[in-house]
C-alpha cells in the first residue's frame, strides 16, 4: 500500500524558521513521492521557502536539499515529485522551512501551510502493444 506522509502537518502555523519531524521511508516500494505544499493563510510582504532533506540514520542530514519547492508568497497549492529511487542510502526525510519578511511594520512572518507526500505507485508492465500487419494483395 502506498505511503502517505505529512512532512508538515496540514494547517501548521509557522512564525519562525524550523524543521519538521523525521519520517522513515525505508519501507517505500518506489521511493518516489508526489509532494503537495498547501499554503492556506499568510500576511503581506513575506515569503516561504520549503526544502526536503534526507538522512541515512535520522541524525546526520544531507548538506543540500534533495528537493527545493518554489518560493511561496500567497495562498495556493504547489506540486512537485521527489524521486529517491537512485538514492538508496536515504532512509529518512524531513522538511525545513524558512520565512522572510520585508517592508514596513512590526508583524513577524506568518504562514499557515502543510506538506503532504503520497508515494507514487509502481507502474505495471504491460505486454507490448500489438502491431497491425498490412499485407499488399
Amino acid at each position: 500500500m502506498p505511503q502517505q506522509l505529512a512532512l508538515i502537518p496540514a494547517n501548521t502555523k509557522m512564525e519562525a524558521n524550523g524543521d519538521g519531524a523525521s519520517l522513515d521511508i525505508s519501507q517505500s516500494a518506489t521511493r518516489t513521492f508526489l509532494c503537495v505544499l498547501t499554503v492556506s493563510d499568510q500576511i503581506e510582504q513575506e515569503s516561504l521557502d520549503v526544502s526536503i532533506f534526507g538522512s541515512a540514520d535520522g541524525e546526520k542530514w544531507t548538506p543540500k536539499p534533495l528537493l527545493k519547492l518554489p518560493q511561496q508568497f500567497y495562498q495556493g497549492t504547489t506540486k512537485m515529485v521527489l524521486d529517491l529511487s537512485l538514492r538508496q542510502e536515504i532512509k529518512f526525510i524531513r522538511a525545513r522551512w524558512e520565512l522572510n519578511r520585508w517592508g514596513r511594520g512590526a508583524p513577524l512572518p506568518m504562514f499557515v501551510a502543510g506538506l503532504e507526500l503520497s508515494e507514487v505507485p509502481a507502474m505495471t508492465r504491460q505486454a507490448s502493444p500489438k502491431v497491425a500487419v498490412h499485407t499488399a494483395e
